[in-house]
């Protein structure tokens, strides 16, 4: 599904130039559930960007889904994202007068969904994280762990191929963490392509394969569970 070859990723002002990523070679096939690991400022964040089509590297060939899109225009990248790519931020995101039903039917609308079918993929949606029940609420009557169930029911109501979580539980306590983290991982056993930027070692058990990010490159990979590095 994704795959990259020498990605860079330089941020340059007139007084100074900044790299990012150095040459980011990742290989993640469909059906995966991959952690991002690393310490602050590694480019973790700015991969995760430019996997899910919101910025464009430097330099080197990003390829998704069969399409080499390193050099797409930002018309492109929206037109990719739509109904590919699902998006969890560790912020939410929720638009705060919206109500959830209206939350999660929002990435519907961008692609043209009729008004019968946003409706039943919206309750579906709500009704897999079990907030169907708060769909009429908005996002300020809900807790931290409320509020992240229905970033997550937004991110699949499209049914995208791959959903991309940035520090998924980093704004939540552990009991609703572990709820996040669940739901992730039902959502890749359905075959969800899952890549999560994380701090937590925690988190990282969920995954199949951990990426660990240090000044830009990739140094080292490993398996979380054993019965995915046997197959």
């Amino acid at each position: 599904m994704i795959l990259t070859k020498e990605l860079k990723k330089v941020y340059r002002t007139d007084e100074i130039e900044t790299t990012a990523l150095a040459g980011v070679n990742v290989d993640i096939k469909a059906g995966e559930f991959v952690s991002i690991m690393g310490p602050s400022g590694c480019g973790k964040s700015t991969l995760l960007n430019i996997l899910g089509l919101l910025d464009n590297p430097s330099t080197g060939e990003y390829h998704f889904i069969g399409n080499e899109v390193s050099k797409f225009s930002e018309r492109q990248r929206a037109g990719m994202r739509k109904g590919n790519i699902g998006f969890v931020f560790q912020s939410f995101n929720l638009i705060d007068e919206l109500t959830v039903f209206e939350n999660v039917e929002l990435p519907l609308l961008y692609i043209g969904v009729g008004s019968k079918e946003r409706e039943e993929k919206v309750h579906a949606a709500l009704d897999r994280v079990g907030m169907m029940h708060r769909r009429k609420h908005f996002p300020q009557q809900l807790s931290g762990g409320q509020q992240q169930r229905v970033a997550i029911a937004r991110a699949v109501v499209a049914s995208p191929k791959l959903i991309l979580a940035d520090e998924p539980t980093g704004n939540l306590d552990s009991a609703h963490g572990q709820e996040v983290m669940k739901l992730l991982t039902e959502l890749n056993e359905g075959g969800t392509t899952i890549i999560m930027v994380t701090h937590s070692p925690a988190d990282a058990e969920y995954s199949h394969r951990v990426i660990h990010l240090f000044d830009g490159h990739v140094v080292s990979e490993n398996f979380m569970r054993e019965r995915y590095a046997m197959n």
